[in-house]
């Protein structure tokens, strides 16, 4: 939620601002059959005002997917910001990326001048569920009087 306000307040502000899961632009870039291919799709990457990668943590990737996030934090890195959500302290990512060459030094380009936000609490996608599941319950109770 919070990444999908920033990408709305960039737009608003008269920005341009692309909104990814972790997953789905590491597919994307992956998919991508010659090196012409991938360098358009890599530009196209590199070129809104902020770039937004949610998710990165949930799954693990190989050696390549970690070249190609590191490809894009270069291009962007000191140029133009890069927003991202992860559930796992920077010291865990080796699990995200196990056995990553350039696992260092993508940290270091993503921390570097950076502002981390660490949010603390209850999930709310999980709040939502459990009050839909306690209101059926009511609805439950309420049918058997």
């Amino acid at each position: 939620m919070v990444v999908k306000n920033v990408a709305h307040a960039a737009v608003l502000a008269g920005q341009t601002a692309v909104c990814v899961s972790a997953s789905d632009l590491l597919l994307d870039l992956r998919k991508q059959d010659t090196a012409r291919v991938l360098e358009r799709r890599l530009r196209q990457y590199s070129a809104p005002t902020v770039l937004l990668i949610d998710e990165i943590g949930y799954l693990s990737y190989d050696n390549v997917a970690a070249d190609l996030l590191f490809q894009i934090v270069t291009r962007r890195y000191e140029r133009r910001p890069i927003v991202l959500t992860t559930n796992l302290a920077f010291g865990a990512w080796n699990t995200v990326f196990p056995n990553a060459a350039c696992l260092t030094a993508l940290i270091d380009r993503l921390t570097h001048h950076s502002e981390i936000l660490t949010i603390e609490g209850e999930s709310h996608c999980r709040r939502e569920a459990e009050a839909a599941k306690n209101a059926r319950r009511r609805g439950k109770d309420g049918k058997d009087s």
